[in-house]
């Protein structure tokens, strides 16, 4: 595995990692926003499991398998555990908190599910053009 093709997935994770670790400013744009917390903590989990999609089908051009799509859930949501306990013990800005791994796992669910739908269409779509 050449790191370059999955250069994508990299960067989101280290987007998540940091931004997992950062202050969390009092005026927080959309802080009004029912439940915002866990709305963030899902979409960064689904773009997570979609930009391995994206780097693993298309960067690469190979084909996604069932084993593919378990190890794209199992790294999302190892990941928001991972940074929950970092949260909790590694940093005093922020609290690690169960609901938000929750939320970080429902991400990558649904992550999996969209990659599930977009792979068919990606490999009905290539297998026409081949």
């Amino acid at each position: 595995m050449k790191l370059k093709q999955y250069i994508v997935t990299v960067l989101v994770t280290l987007s998540i990692i940091v931004l997992s670790t950062l202050p969390i400013p009092e005026d927080a744009p959309m802080s009004d926003v029912p439940l915002i917390d866990k709305w963030v903590h899902m979409v960064m989990y689904m773009g997570l499991v979609l930009a391995m999609w994206f780097d693993h089908v298309v960067r690469s051009e190979k084909k996604a398998k069932g084993k593919h799509f378990l190890f794209m859930f199992l790294y999302a949501t190892l990941l928001g555990g991972l940074m929950e306990l970092v949260q909790a013990y590694l940093t005093t800005c922020r609290s690690g908190d169960l609901i938000d791994f929750e939320a970080d796992a429902i991400g990558a669910a649904i992550g999996v599910g969209l990659t599930l739908f977009v792979n068919k269409l990606w490999a009905e779509k290539t297998s026409v053009q081949n």
